[in-house]
């Protein structure tokens, strides 16, 4: 897969989990960390939305916000949002678009299946992707994102 740094982020429009669209070109002038998860609920996305829920206050400090994606429509974030209280958006993106522009809709390790591979893009305040994961370990990955922002924008 190609990767993204140094080049204008894909420009996307998603349902949120507050009902309302939301794109990319909102967040000009602020940091961005999009991240792209399997599935809502499940024990590795729960660790990392989680994981970004406990850091929102350092992201915020740093002029950087949070936005998590999945393929599960905005009923499912809901419910994800309020059992764990994420204090940030979840954007729906059922058709999958926004996630094959990013290059993270692939054959998974089962070569048998489509899906997310859970990645992590940081999107500076003029719209350009300056850092990418692929293929993310939950474990120590928003300290990782967090140092990032701290250390280059």
């Amino acid at each position: 897969m190609e990767e993204l740094i140094g080049k204008q982020a894909p420009a996307f429009t998603l349902p949120a989990s507050d009902g309302k669209k939301v794109s990319l070109s909102e967040f000009k002038g602020k940091n961005v960390v999009v991240y792209f998860y399997p599935k809502d609920m499940t024990p590795g996305c729960t660790t990392e939305a989680c994981d970004f829920r406990d850091r929102t206050e350092e992201f915020k400090q740093s002029n950087t916000e949070i936005i998590g994606i999945s393929p599960d429509p905005i009923e499912k974030h809901q419910q994800f949002i309020d059992k764990h209280d994420l204090p940030f958006i979840l954007l729906a993106d059922e058709d999958k678009e926004v996630a094959k522009a990013f290059g993270v809709w692939r054959l998974k390790a089962d070569k048998e299946n489509m899906g997310i591979v859970r990645s992590t893009f940081i999107i500076d305040n003029s719209g350009v992707v300056v850092k990418e994961w692929r293929n993310v370990q939950v474990k120590n990955h928003v300290d990782e994102t967090l140092a990032y922002i701290n250390e280059n924008l």
